[in-house]
């Protein structure tokens, strides 16, 4: 399986084993936390050197959704660069493959902490995006009316099957409201029990994790199973 259907305020999701949400009525692609260019940023700022890879990994698979679902709409909800720098320092190739991907499209620019903006490039730049009943944001607010689509936070859920490890960036959803996982290459996570996340969201709230295959869990449970072992 590699994508879940949800309900959000009325609209009907699908939760992609990519960590891509996509909005079949709207034909709407939303990705968060690309951070592309993060390890140009490292470099430039004189931190530790990492293959220059990862911009190109995330294009390529972000590319893969695109040719699949042929979206009408694509929305980057935040932190689609590690910071405002890198929008215009990615590589040549790098950057043609995104104006390709971004030609003939609508494509929404969500400002995140890293990208607050202006980002030297097309589309369309937001703070926020209403569409119908859903509410794209950034980062989730403590009070949110039902409908809100968040990034951040990287959300991830870490527990035990069969006596293996299992460590996978996850969707968070209690059908209020709705944590999409970080798309890009090298980008940590927040454990899914962090109160910085639990807080967030009532007992109900499932984790789906990305991945093959792509799974469905309640948080609850998963929370118990951790604090038994």
């Amino acid at each position: 399986m590699d994508e879940i259907p949800l309900l959000l305020a009325g609209a009907r999701l699908v939760a992609r084993s990519s960590g891509a949400l996509w909005w079949p009525e709207e034909r709407l692609l939303c990705v968060s936390d690309l951070h592309l260019g993060k390890s140009e940023r490292i470099a430039r700022r004189g931190g530790t050197l990492l293959p220059p890879y990862e911009t190109a990994e995330t294009l390529d698979r972000l590319g893969a959704e695109i040719a699949r679902l042929a979206p009408a709409t694509v929305l980057c909800l935040g932190d689609s660069f590690d910071d405002v720098a890198s929008a215009g320092g990615l590589a040549e190739a790098d950057m043609a493959q995104l104006l390709v991907l971004m030609a003939g499209r609508d494509w929404i620019w969500i400002a995140g902490n890293h990208d607050p903006g202006p980002i030297p490039l097309g589309g369309r730049h937001l703070a926020e995006h209403g569409r119908g009943a859903l509410r794209f944001r950034h980062a989730a607010l403590a009070e949110a009316a039902p409908g809100e689509v968040s990034g951040h936070y990287h959300p991830k859920l870490r527990l035990a099957l069969g006596g293996r490890g299992l460590s996978r960036p996850c969707f968070l959803h209690d059908g209020r409201r709705l944590m999409l996982p970080a798309f890009g290459a090298y980008t940590g996570g927040l454990d899914a029990g962090r109160p910085e996340l639990a807080g967030l969201f009532g007992p109900e709230a499932c984790a789906i994790l990305t991945g093959a295959p792509c799974l469905a869990l309640p948080l609850a449970a998963t929370r118990a199973r951790r604090q038994a072992g």
